[in-house]
């Protein structure tokens, strides 16, 4: 089983940069893929960016490609989502995701594990 702690969230300028992390418990953390989600007010979970479990692949939403980046630190069982050039439709709350399978994906219902989610903030 893994835990998820999602922090870094807050209020940004437009054009301006966060760092979201991740904090994962539990002995297998490098046996799973992990993805960032977000959900805005009033709709629903969308996928954000995945990497898979070592680290080697990544992808990312068309909405968020070139800004936004994923990575993994697996002795450190941590997740991070780098976005730069934020805009106000980035506003969510954004979740860190652990899924078994080694690749990930980008579908909500294939995640088993989820933090509580942090708020980000862009204003214009």
């Amino acid at each position: 089983q893994v835990q998820l702690a999602e922090s870094g969230g807050g209020l940004v300028q437009a054009g301006g940069s966060l760092r979201l992390s991740c904090a994962a418990s539990g002995r297998t953390f490098s046996s799973y893929a992990m993805g960032w989600f977000r959900q805005a007010p009033g709709k629903e979970r969308e996928f954000v960016a995945a990497i898979n479990w070592s680290g080697s692949s990544t992808y990312s939403a068309d909405s968020v490609k070139g800004r936004f980046t994923i990575s993994r630190d697996n002795a450190k069982k941590m997740v991070y989502l780098q976005m730069n050039s934020l805009k106000p439709e980035d506003t969510a709350v954004y979740y860190c995701a652990a899924d078994r399978t080694l690749s990930g994906s980008r579908l909500v219902y294939e995640y088993q594990y989820w933090g509580q989610g942090t708020q980000v903030t862009v204003s214009s």
